[in-house]
């Protein structure tokens, strides 16, 4: 049984959704993040990144940061761009990217459910990134990011997510980066009650991205309860703010991979090396995309091959150890590139698929020697992993349209 209730939301005005409207704070280095605030000042970055308010020499972590974070909160607050709903609602988030559409609930979810499984993980996260989110939502008492989660569809709540679109949005906007973002509210007791009714029949929810803004607000709901011994589990920071995406809806991308060198090997002696496990055609000099599972790209000195696993590599049947991502770098990058752990080994870098191939064909130009196009990894292939309580290689998946911070606020108190 999942606990997905309405909430009181602190949203902007309407005339200024489209300027407050901002991407995730960690899709961004503090370079680009600095140059979008300057270029955008209403940007609800300098909220979250308010690192961009201090020189270079202050860093990331400091604790003026945060306590910036909150001032700036705080005066956007007493200015008006904010307001406060007077009750409890659910939203529904539409984003269109390239004519295509997915539709999700904005809502709060439940820390127990986080804590017992029911919203299920398949990343790692990092202390020194949860510490980050930590402090910023426990400095400004709110959820600023909501978690991006997927359940697998329901009708119920599809039937009455389509009856609220057909209503008058409260936000209708395209951000600069030309995705198209509409929003509406339910209000009306009877639809709030289906849907909790509804989500509480799913047993199980999956993280889709977000999972160090999900251990963070979890962990921040646990301090608080610490703060508050006769606390009841109905307040507020018992939940988190997340936009829940029925799976038929999302669209995972590709997440390619660069590598530096060739880990002291010729060209020649890596290829053959690489037909151990893979087999190997030059394709030339058009970007090939792989178009099934188990193929790859790969661009190596102005020139396109495809790579396609072996039959004794396509016939594994674990739900990590197949995944492309996994085949990549148990039986190429690691073995012969050398990249033993690819969360730390500076050889190596990811590209999300939005950035196209042509960005591989440039790194490789500039700063690498090789690169690799994958196959993007299936939301079922994602839910497997996480019913097995198991976790996926990182950078397995790129999720787009990105989800807007800003424009849905959740007060912790």
């Amino acid at each position: 049984m999942a606990t997905v209730k309405p909430f009181l939301c602190i949203r902007p005005e309407e005339k200024v959704a489209p300027r407050v409207a901002a991407l995730p704070y960690d899709v961004y280095n503090r370079t680009e993040a600095k140059q979008e605030v300057l270029r955008e000042p209403m940007s609800f970055l300098q909220v979250d990144r308010a690192e961009t308010n201090f020189p270079e020499d202050v860093d990331t972590y400091d604790p003026r940061v945060y306590a910036k974070a909150k001032e700036l909160l705080s005066k956007m607050l007493e200015e008006g761009v904010f307001l406060t709903e007077k009750e409890e609602c659910y939203y529904v988030y539409e984003l269109v990217m390239n004519g295509r559409s997915q539709t999700g609930l904005v809502a709060c979810a439940s820390i127990d459910d986080y804590l017992g499984n029911i919203i299920k993980k398949h990343e790692n996260t990092r202390e020194d990134k949860e510490q980050d989110r930590i402090h910023h939502v426990d400095q400004c008492d709110m959820h600023t990011g909501p978690i991006f989660l997927a359940y697998r569809a329901q009708y119920t709540i599809s039937e009455v997510v389509s009856e609220a679109k057909e209503e008058v949005p409260i936000y209708q906007f395209v951000s600069t980066d030309g995705i198209s973002h509409n929003v509406w509210k339910i209000d009306q007791t009877d639809r709030i009650q289906v849907i909790q009714e509804a989500f509480n029949q799913i047993d199980s929810i999956y993280i889709a991205d977000g999972h160090h803004r999900a251990a963070s607000a979890v962990k921040v709901g646990l301090k608080r309860r610490e703060q508050t011994p006769e606390y009841t589990g109905r307040e507020e920071f018992n939940y988190f703010l997340s936009v829940l995406f029925p799976h038929d809806q999302l669209m995972i991308m590709s997440y390619n991979r660069t590598v530096k060198d060739l880990n002291g090997l010729t060209k020649d002696g890596f290829i053959l090396k690489i037909k151990e496990h893979f087999e190997v055609n030059y394709i030339g000099e058009a970007p090939f995309a792989p178009y099934k599972k188990s193929t790859y790209g790969m661009y190596l000195e102005d020139g396109w091959y495809s790579l396609t696993a072996k039959e004794s590599l396509r016939a594994v049947t674990d739900p990590v150890d197949s995944l492309d991502v996994a085949l990549l770098q148990d039986y190429l990058l690691g073995p012969i590139l050398g990249i033993a752990d690819p969360r730390v080994d500076k050889r190596i870098d990811f590209i999300g698929g939005i950035r196209g191939l042509k960005e591989l064909e440039r790194r490789v130009r500039e700063d690498m020697t090789v690169a690799f196009s994958m196959y993007p990894t299936s939301i079922e292939e994602l839910f497997a992993v996480s019913d097995a309580g198991k976790l996926m290689p990182p950078k397995s998946t790129w999720f787009e349209p990105k989800l807007r911070s800003g424009l849905f606020l959740h007060k912790l108190t």
